[in-house]
């Protein structure tokens, strides 16, 4: 299998006569000199010479770059194979941007030595090797990208042996990973394909090919032979490739275990010659998923200095918080990311937990055989969010040391005006609000519109949408009515002066007083908002990708320096008094004024991939499996230093003891 092919890519070398080429002459048949394995020995200089109107432009090769990674979403971080890469083109160009890991894989050894060297001239740390596409030599669940890319796929004889390619490919994707195909529209080509066609390659080649469908229709055959001016006929070769259409391609990589398969588009040759395209006139690019459950692995009992059990959510159970109620395909993919992280943590031996009709007595049975719980179930005991604090104390009760804040210290920062009040106390500026008591049916309003109405209690934005900005006492009544109808009449309500200025996180993982980091500053960029709509990070950001609110970014606060560092020193007293361990994230806001007041203290903030916090560690230079190996570390030592404190406590208490006692 070889790739990175372009134009009619299955080529096999003429039959030599003392060292010459052997031409066949006038063929009626070209399907009859087709080999088998005719891409064995195709992929050569020769190929590179035919073909290097497509891939040896580097302006082709970048504007591909530029759509692939754009349709995949591509990350630095992310692991891609490229399959069948030819002489490394794509590979190499995504290197050139940035991109950390990559694999490059093909069968002709000429090219991956082309490969090879190119990497090595210009420094790019990329993996090519030889190989056959039906048998990858990868470990199950390696790469987060795999691509087929110009025209690459469908030179075997029978659909069986590409179908091996696809179940090979589903291998060794992780679960969420995705596979891009680039390849000839077989439809297209069935219809409009050249017959007979010559022309210059270079000022000493030209090239004469003849093409003709199969007996069955499915595979279109080429013969294609190249001449030098000076040395005569340098090959004369014959090749074959199935023509797959959008729905026969799409069927394929459904039977090999793929889900979400998406036709994103066509693609055309981009040739500067633009003469003969062949098989890049037209082509199609298809995206589908690997939705399976992580492979089993063994890690070697020496290399574990760690057994920690991680609780979840629970997927079964209907969460409130959730557009639909209930855990869907984003809330999936998220936990695999999760597990997907962890996974590349060196020492750990993780297991996970998240049916909580059994949580208790689970608990109970392995609470001994594991050295402590990575506590990542912000959604609450039974997906409920008044109970998040239930199972920190359900672990504290059990003896169990676990990551993350406390019960306290959850309860707390659950209600939005208490954690006003204990501001208000420090002398931490908050915004002026005032509170209605689930029994108010009229209040004074001592505030100026616009105001933002939100439940008191609640976390991840929830009950916070654009309609949350009153601007008049009647879309202030109405607001409240809702916000009743929909969470409760037994619920307080907390209506603040909406703050225009920037919005602010600050991001701390680790404890005070010493071992903590303060992570890079964000603040949303809502310059892609419509100007009609309320500048705020509510529900509608962070659950609903349909909504306008969706393009909100995240990027690096831009603050005068001590307004940061007040912001910052702030979030650190605040850490201090409320008890919070191990990590939190804080919400500030300017006012018109440009002043900074504190919003809410998110203890044990959202872990996603995606979140505020691994958007900070990015900007750090943490990535999102660095920024869960923080959190693990900020935990042991915390524990390290409470150890310390309780055999110093000791040692005193028998220092000053009576003797014998």
């Amino acid at each position: 299998m070889n790739g990175n092919v372009s134009k009619d890519r299955s080529r096999q070398k003429g039959k030599k006569v003392s060292g010459k080429v052997k031409i066949l002459g006038s063929i009626v048949n070209l399907e009859e000199h087709v080999q088998p394995d005719w891409w064995r020995q195709i992929f050569n200089s020769v190929y590179l010479k035919t073909d290097a109107d497509v891939v040896d432009d580097p302006n082709i090769t970048r504007k591909e770059v530029d759509l692939f990674s754009e349709i995949l979403k591509l990350s630095p971080e992310d692991r891609i194979l490229d399959l069948c890469c030819g002489q490394g083109r794509h590979s190499l160009e995504l290197g050139r941007r940035g991109y950390q890991i990559i694999d490059g894989l093909d069968r002709s050894r000429y090219l991956i030595q082309k490969a090879r060297a190119q990497a090595k001239k210009e420094g790019l740390n990329i993996k090519f090797r030889e190989g056959d596409a039906r048998k990858l030599p990868y470990q199950s669940d390696t790469f987060d990208t795999v691509t087929i890319l110009g025209n690459s796929f469908g030179y075997f004889e029978t659909i069986q042996e590409d179908m091996r390619v696809l179940k090979e490919t589903f291998r060794v994707l992780k679960p969420w990973g995705r596979i891009l195909i680039d390849i000839a529209d077989g439809e297209y080509l069935r219809e409009h394909f050249q017959p007979r066609s010559w022309e210059w390659i270079d000022k000493k080649h030209f090239v004469c090919r003849e093409r003709s469908l199969s007996l069955d229709k499915q595979r279109l055959i080429s013969r294609e032979v190249v001449t030098h001016v000076e040395k005569g006929v340098i090959a004369d070769q014959f090749y074959a490739e199935i023509l797959n259409n959008s729905k026969q391609l799409s069927e394929l990589l459904e039977s090999a275990g793929f889900s979400n398969i998406i036709i994103e588009g066509t693609l055309g040759s981009g040739s500067q010659r633009n003469q003969d395209l062949g098989m890049m006139e037209k082509r199609i690019i298809l995206t589908a998923t690997v939705k399976k459950k992580w492979a089993s692995t063994r890690k070697e009992k020496e290399t574990i200095t760690k057994n920690v059990a991680v609780l979840l959510g629970d997927p079964a159970k209907p969460d409130p918080l959730k557009p639909l109620c209930l855990f869907n395909e984003d809330d999936f993919y998220t936990i695999d990311q999760l597990k997907s992280a962890l996974r590349e943590l060196k020492g750990y031996r993780f297991s996970y937990f998240s049916n909580h009709d059994t949580l208790l007595h689970d608990l109970v049975k392995v609470r001994t055989k594991f050295d402590f719980f990575f506590n990542l179930c912000d959604e609450g005991f039974n997906n409920d969010a008044t109970k998040e604090l239930h199972i920190p104390s359900l672990l504290e009760i059990l003896g169990i040391p676990y990551t993350g804040s406390g019960p306290q210290c959850l309860s707390f920062c659950y209600d939005k005006s208490l954690v006003r009040g204990i501001s208000n106390e420090m002398g931490i500026p908050v915004p002026k609000a005032f509170f209605i008591r689930p029994q108010d049916t009229v209040f004074e309003f001592p505030l100026e519109f616009p105001v933002l109405v939100k439940p008191n209690l609640g976390d991840s934005s929830f009950g916070i949408t654009q309609r949350s900005i009153s601007s008049s006492f009647e879309e202030l009544v109405n607001v409240i009515s809702e916000i009743r109808e929909k969470f409760g009449y037994d619920k307080p309500i907390l209506v603040e002066e909406f703050l225009p200025g920037k919005d602010i996180s600050v991001g701390i993982i680790g404890n005070l007083p010493d071992s903590y980091t303060v992570l890079p500053v964000i603040e949303e960029d809502y310059s892609a908002l419509p100007p009609e709509l309320p500048r705020i990070c509510g529900y509608e950001a962070k659950w609903l990708p349909e909504s306008p609110y969706w393009k909100i970014k995240s990027i690096p606060a831009q603050l005068e320096e001590d307004k940061g560092k007040y912001i910052v020193e702030c979030c650190l007293k605040l850490f201090e008094r409320l008890d919070c361990r191990d990590y939190c994230r804080f919400d500030w806001r300017l006012d018109s004024k440009g002043n900074p007041k504190l919003l809410e203290v998110n203890p044990n903030p959202g872990w996603c991939w995606d979140g505020h916090l691994a958007k900070m560690c990015k900007f750090g230079g943490i990535s999102y499996t660095g920024m869960l190996e923080s959190i693990l570390q900020a935990f042991q030592q915390r524990m390290s230093t409470q150890m310390v404190h309780v055999r110093r406590e000791d040692e005193h208490i028998s220092s000053i003891m009576p003797h014998g006692v």
